[in-house]
C-alpha cells in the first residue's frame, strides 16, 4: 500500500482545526448524502442518527485522524474497533465509494471557499488510505468467520 505523501499528511493536518469546529456538520451532511440510497441507509441504526450520536462519533473519528494522519499507530486500537463494528453491519468493499462519493462533497458542502481543491484531493487522498486499511482488515476479519 502507497504511503500518504509528506504534502497530503501536511495538508490534513492542517484542518485539524476546521475538523474540530464543523466535523458534526460535516458527517450529518455525508448522512444526509448517504441516505438517498434507502439501502445505504439500512444499514446504518437511525436511532443513533436522530440522536446524533452516530454524526458526533464519526466527526471524533474524523477528527482524531487529521490529529494523527503521521501516527497511524495512535489509531490502531480505534482503526480495530471500527472494523469489528464495520464487519457487525455487514460493510463490503463496494461501500467505500459511496462514503468518499458522500463524505468529500460533504466537507466542500459546509467548508465551501474555506476549502480548495488541493486541500479536497489531499483529503480523498488521506481517505482512500484509510479506507484501504479498513478494508484489508475487515477482509481478514470476515476470512476468519468463514
Amino acid at each position: 500500500m502507497t504511503e500518504l505523501s509528506s504534502e497530503t499528511i501536511a495538508i490534513v493536518k492542517s484542518t485539524a482545526g476546521a475538523m474540530q469546529v464543523h466535523g458534526v456538520a460535516i458527517t450529518t451532511r455525508m448522512y444526509e448524502r448517504l441516505f438517498v440510497d434507502p439501502a445505504v441507509k439500512g444499514m446504518f441504526d437511525q436511532a443513533a442518527q436522530t440522536s446524533g450520536e452516530q454524526p458526533r462519533r464519526l466527526a471524533g473519528a474524523i477528527l482524531a485522524f487529521s490529529q494523527n494522519v503521521d501516527r497511524l499507530s495512535v489509531l490502531a486500537p480505534a482503526i480495530h474497533k471500527m472494523t469489528k463494528r464495520h464487519a457487525e453491519c455487514g460493510v463490503q468493499a463496494a461501500h467505500y465509494p459511496i462514503v468518499a462519493g458522500a463524505l468529500l462533497p460533504a466537507i466542500k458542502d459546509v467548508l465551501g471557499d474555506a476549502i480548495d481543491e488541493k486541500t479536497l484531493g489531499a483529503w480523498g487522498e488521506a481517505y482512500w488510505f484509510l479506507a484501504n486499511l479498513l478494508i484489508a482488515e475487515e477482509a481478514q476479519i470476515y476470512a476468519e468467520a468463514a
